[in-house]
C-alpha cells in the first residue's frame, strides 16, 4: 500500500478504492457458477505463471509485497550498515541468496560437517544425540519437540512431543497403492538417490540410502495419525510425567534426549500422539545403524537442498514443485531469497515494511470493522434458536475476551544474537533456525507472552490462535482486494470483513469451540448443544464430501470442516454487520450493482485463482482449506442473502432448498 499520496496509490493500484469489474465473466450465470461469474475475467487475464502451481489474488498481492521488500533491501545496500545491525544481516542474507556463483562453487561443501558427524555415529546414543541436534536446524527426524502453551493451562508454556519424520506431506503418500501414489513414491525414491549422489555418495551408497529412508519413513507413516484425527484436540493431548514415558510410550533414553534437545530437567510434558512416537522409538532402537545414519543424513540434505547449489535445488524443485504440484519453472532467485529472508528475520523486515507501506489510518479503520463484526457476532449468538442460554453465556464470555491484533506487533523481536556471516547460505540458515529454536526453548516453563505474533507484518494472511483466543491481521493482507482504505463499505465488508468474521468464527468451529475464553481445552458446552452443533455441521460435511474437485476425486468435508464453518460464519456475520451501514440502507447502485451484490462480488474476488491439476490433487490431500472455487460455489448456496441479491431460483444449479442449507453461527 502506497502511503505517500492518494494519487500515487491510484497510479500503482488502479482498483485501490473500487471493485475491478474486469474480473467478472458475465457470460456465466450467477446461479450456475458464481465463482466463474465473479472471477472468470480475472482467471482469463491471469494465467498461471510457469513458476506457480496455483496463482491467485493472494499470490499476486504477495508478489507486489516482495517488490516493495526488494526495494527496501536494495536501499539498505546503498548505505553503510553497522556490523551486527539488522540492516547488515538482512542485506547480507539476501545477497548470499542471489549469489549463484558462490552457491554453485560451494556445491555440497556447506553440508559436509553435518554429514561427517552423522557418518561417524557408532551407537544408538549418538543417534539420539544427533536427532536432537538436527531438530534445531532441519526437519524433525523421527518425532518433533516444541515449546508451546499447555492446552489445559494456556497461560504457561510446556514441552510437547509430536509425530514427524516423513518427507512427503501425508501418510497416504506412503500407504495408498493406487497408480498415482506409486508414481509419487517412485519419484521420491529417485530424488533421494539423486541428492545423495549430489552430496558425494557413490551410486551404490545412494541406492542403499534410498531403501533405508523409504523403509523408515513408511514405518513412521503407518503409525501417524490421519489429518482428520489431528484436528481433534482432545485426541492430541496426553500430558504425563517424564518418569512415566517409558511405561506410557516406550522405553527410551528420554532424559538424555531432553538434555541434548535443550530441555534438561523437565518433569512433565504433553505427548501429542502416543502411537506414532512409540513407532519412532521402535525404529531408533531396532533399525540397523547404517539405515539410521542414512535417514538422519536425508533429513539434513532434504532441508538444505534449496539453500545449496543448482544441482541440489533443481532436483528438489523437480520433485516437490513439478511432480507433486505441477509448477513448470522455479521462482526467480531474488523472490526465493526474499522468502528466505522473511522466514529468517521476518519482524526485522516487517518493521521496515510497515514504516513505509502501512498508514496508521488503515489500523483505525480495521479496528472499527472488527468492533462492528464482534458486536454483530454477539447479537447473532444471543438470537441462536438451537443453543441454550447456558452455552450462550459462555460463548459471549469467549467473544468478549477475544484479543485483536492488527498490522504489526507493539513490541519488535530482538535479533541481536543472530549471526549472519560470509561463509555459506546454508550455514546462515542453520544459524537462523538455531536462533528460532533457542528463542522457543527459552519460553519453556514461562508464562505465555500474549503480545507474541505468529506471522510477520508483511504476510498476506491472517489467523486465529485458540490457545490465546486471539485474531491477527498482518499489514500485508490489508490491501485490495481484501481491504480498501478508501473503498465503500460493501466491498470492505465483503472482503476483509468476511476474513475478520472467518477468523472470529474459528473460535467457535469444530476445533475452536473446544477451547474456553482463556484458551484452555475445556468442555464448556452442554451435551445437548454440542450434539445440535454437530448435527448442523454435518450438513457442511456432506455437502463438501459430494463436491468433485477433479475427475473422480472428491473434496474431504471432514478434513475441511473447520475452514468451511469459518467461511460460513464469516459470510453470515459480515453481511449482518454490513446491513447496519448507511450504504446498505440506501440500496444505491454503483457500477450497475446493488450494495448487496457488491458485497458478494467482493467476497468471491478474494478467492480468484487458477490451479494446476497436480496441485488440486495435492491440496485436496493436505490442505484443510477448501479450494478457492469451492470457498465460493460451496459456501454461497448456504447463505440466504446471496439468493436474494442475485435472484437465484430453484431452477439454478447452485440452488439448495432452505431445509438443506447449513445454519450455524
Amino acid at each position: 500500500m502506497i502511503i505517500t499520496s492518494c494519487t500515487q496509490q491510484k497510479e500503482k493500484r488502479p482498483f485501490a478504492n473500487r471493485l475491478d469489474l474486469s474480473a467478472l465473466d458475465t457470460t456465466a450465470a450467477p446461479g450456475t457458477s458464481f465463482y466463474r461469474y465473479a472471477t472468470g475475467g480475472w482467471q482469463k487475464a491471469n494465467p498461471i505463471p510457469d513458476e506457480y502451481a496455483r496463482y491467485g489474488t493472494f499470490d499476486k498481492l504477495m508478489e507486489e509485497n516482495q517488490v516493495q521488500i526488494q526495494t527496501l533491501i536494495e536501499e539498505l545496500g546503498k548505505q553503510e550498515n553497522p556490523a551486527g545491525s539488522n540492516a547488515q544481516k538482512i542485506g547480507d542474507l539476501y545477497r548470499m541468496g542471489i549469489d549463484s556463483a558462490k552457491l554453485n562453487a560451494d556445491g555440497a561443501k556447506p553440508l559436509q560437517p553435518q554429514l561427517a558427524e552423522i557418518a561417524a555415529a557408532t551407537g544408538r546414543k549418538e543417534i539420539i544425540r544427533l536427532m536432537a541436534r538436527i531438530s534445531r536446524y532441519a526437519s524433525d527426524p523421527f518425532f518433533g519437540l516444541i515449546v508451546a502453551p499447555d492446552d489445559m493451562n494456556s497461560s504457561m508454556n510446556i514441552a510437547h512431543l509430536y509425530q514427524a519424520g516423513i518427507g512427503l506431506d501425508d501418510r497416504d503418500y506412503y500407504l495408498l497403492d493406487d497408480e498415482y501414489m506409486q508414481t509419487i513414491r517412485n519419484e521420491y525414491r529417485k530424488l533421494i538417490e539423486t541428492q545423495f549422489a549430489n552430496a558425494g555418495y557413490t551410486a551404490e551408497e545412494a541406492g542403499r540410502a534410498a531403501t533405508a529412508v523409504m523403509h523408515i519413513e513408511t514405518g513412521l507413516a503407518k503409525a501417524h495419525f490421519t489429518r482428520e484425527k489431528l484436528r481433534e484436540p482432545e485426541l492430541n493431548y496426553h500430558k504425563m510425567l517424564v518418569s512415566d514415558l517409558d511405561r506410557q510410550v516406550a522405553p527410551f533414553e528420554w532424559e538424555y534426549y531432553f538434555e541434548e534437545a535443550g530441555v534438561a530437567g523437565i518433569s512433565s510434558l504433553n505427548v501429542s500422539q502416543i502411537e506414532p512416537l512409540r513407532a519412532a522409538v521402535a525404529m531408533i532402537t531396532g533399525e540397523p545403524l547404517e539405515a539410521l545414519r542414512y535417514y538422519l543424513s536425508w533429513r539434513v540434505i532434504n532441508t538444505a537442498a534449496a539453500r545449496l547449489s543448482d544441482d541440489f535445488f533443481n532436483a528438489n524443485f523437480e520433485f516437490y514443485d513439478k511432480t507433486l504440484s505441477g509448477s513448470m519453472e522455479p521462482l526467480p532467485r531474488w523472490r526465493r531469497s526474499i522468502n528466505v529472508a522473511n522466514r529468517a528475520m521476518g519482524e526485522a523486515i516487517g518493521q521496515l515494511y510497515v514504516q513505509k507501506h502501512f498508514p496508521p489510518e488503515a489500523r483505525e479503520r480495521m479496528l472499527e470493522l472488527t468492533d462492528n463484526l464482534k458486536n454483530t457476532l454477539g447479537r447473532r449468538i444471543d438470537s441462536l434458536p438451537w443453543m441454550s442460554d447456558t452455552t450462550k453465556a459462555k460463548a459471549r464470555e469467549k467473544l468478549d475476551a477475544l484479543i485483536v491484533k492488527i498490522g504489526y506487533p507493539d513490541k519488535w523481536k530482538d535479533y541481536t544474537s543472530l549471526e549472519i556471516k560470509n561463509d555459506s547460505y546454508w550455514q546462515n540458515m542453520m544459524r537462523a533456525s538455531e536462533f528460532a529454536y533457542a528463542e522457543m526453548i527459552g519460553e519453556l516453563g514461562k508464562p505465555v507472552d500474549k503480545t507474541k505474533w505468529y506471522m510477520s507484518p508483511q504476510t498476506v494472511n491472517a489467523y486465529y490462535n485458540p490457545s490465546a483466543n486471539e485474531i491477527c491481521f498482518p499489514a500485508g493482507i490489508l490491501q485490495p482486494p481484501f481491504f480498501y482504505m478508501h473503498g465503500d463499505d460493501a466491498i470492505n465488508y465483503g472482503g476483509i470483513g468476511v476474513v475478520i468474521g472467518h477468523e472470529m468464527t474459528h473460535g467457535f468451529d469444530d476445533q475452536g469451540r473446544k477451547f474456553d475464553k482463556d484458551g484452555n481445552l475445556s468442555e464448556w458446552w452442554t451435551e445437548e448443544d454440542a450434539k445440535r452443533f454437530e448435527e448442523r455441521t454435518a450438513i457442511l460435511i456432506n455437502c463438501f464430501d459430494n463436491i468433485t474437485v477433479l475427475d473422480t476425486v472428491h473434496a474431504n468435508g471432514r478434513f475441511t470442516l473447520g475452514e468451511n464453518i469459518a467461511d460460513h460464519g464469516g459470510l453470515q456475520i459480515a453481511y449482518s454487520a454490513f446491513l447496519g451501514t448507511p450504504q446498505a440502507h440506501s440500496g444505491e447502485q454503483t457500477d450497475g450493482f446493488t450494495p448487496a451484490q457488491r458485497f458478494f462480488l467482493s467476497y468471491a474476488n478474494i478467492w480468484a485463482n487458477n490451479t494446476r491439476d497436480e496441485e488440486i490433487l495435492r491440496l485436496t490431500k493436505v490442505d484443510p482449506h477448501s479450494l478457492g472455487k469451492w470457498r465460493v460455489d460451496g459456501a454461497l448456496p448456504h447463505i440466504g442473502a446471496w439468493y436474494e441479491a442475485f435472484n437465484i431460483q430453484p431452477t439454478d444449479p447452485m440452488y439448495l432448498p432452505e431445509e438443506k442449507r447449513a445454519s450455524i453461527w
